[in-house]
């Protein structure tokens, strides 16, 4: 039944630094890309698109979103020119009824939890891309049901991906340690690997982990998860980690699959990139 669906992922995508650099995570998420059936679109739930409704993107030319400061200039250049599906907006409001799920015309478009992954894994910005809300008002739960309510559009050719980061503490971060995460996070980290490669139904479950509320004390970048895990839930497999590592100690770089048969999966800790060093209260990623 595998070869017969899209794939699925959740991309760790951390520092938006990653869009211009090279490294094992962005070598990961390109293979991925070339790895998998060219999709007919792409939706997206992003960490930064984190509002008081659920509402798709329907716009036939969305624009780039650069929401974030204090990087530099060649970032706020970057432009991801991916048409928008308003067709497969449609599709999305009309698979997960009786769930209402808004069409948003104008106020959004590709932020750069999207863009910043898509132009490793896609760079040609030719594949239809829409955008997913996370409503902040909605339990865990209703995620996870949102995002196995998404299995359909898996057979019609969509990618559906969550990007956010499991572990994402930017109060905590430490420059010192750029490839490397704190006990807590590893540990945190290492409880959803073992929910997301053996038992998705259980990710909820996280939420009484004794580390949850370091690694998530906002739930904006930990929400993508919980749509892939529901996706697998959906399909009665499990996920598969395609790269993994740490940043600045409290950010986990973690990335899944679901039915991605490519072999495109990394999981050595390697090389990282040069980051900017900013305070942590100048930064908003």
């Amino acid at each position: 039944m595998a070869d017969r669906l899209m794939p699925a992922a959740f991309f760790g995508h951390g520092n938006p630094m990653n869009a211009l650099d090279r490294n094992r995570y962005t070598e990961a998420w390109q293979a991925f890309g070339a790895g998998i059936p060219r999709p007919r679109a792409i939706l997206v739930i992003s960490a930064h698109w984190y509002t008081n409704a659920t509402a798709v993107t329907a716009m036939v030319r969305p624009r780039t979103i650069h929401d974030f400061y204090g990087f530099p200039e060649d970032l706020f250049a970057v432009e991801y020119p991916a048409p928008g599906a308003p067709d497969v907006a449609a599709e999305v409001a009309e698979v997960v009824k009786p769930t209402g799920v808004g069409l948003d015309h104008d106020s959004w478009g590709i932020d750069h939890g999207t863009w910043s992954v898509l132009v490793h894994a896609f760079p040609a910005a030719d594949i239809p891309v829409v955008q997913l809300s996370i409503n902040a008002l909605k339990p865990f739960e209703y995620h996870v049901d949102l995002g196995a309510k998404l299995a359909p559009l898996r057979e019609r050719g969509v990618l559906v991906a969550g990007s956010g980061n499991v572990v994402h503490n930017l109060r905590r971060i430490d420059w010192s340690q750029p490839e490397s995460g704190f006990d807590w996070a590893r540990r945190f980290d290492e409880a959803a690997r073992e929910a997301m490669t053996s038992a998705p139904e259980r990710i909820e479950g996280l939420q009484d982990h004794h580390a949850f509320g370091q690694a998530v004390p906002t739930p904006d970048h930990f929400i993508p998860l919980l749509y892939l895990a529901g996706l697998a839930s959906a399909a009665t497999r499990s996920a598969e980690v395609l790269v993994d590592g740490y940043a600045m100690g409290s950010l986990s770089m973690t990335s899944y699959t679901l039915d991605a048969d490519c072999d495109v999966r990394l999981v050595e800790t390697d090389g990282s990139p040069e980051l900017p060093r900013l305070p942590a209260d100048e930064i908003n990623v």
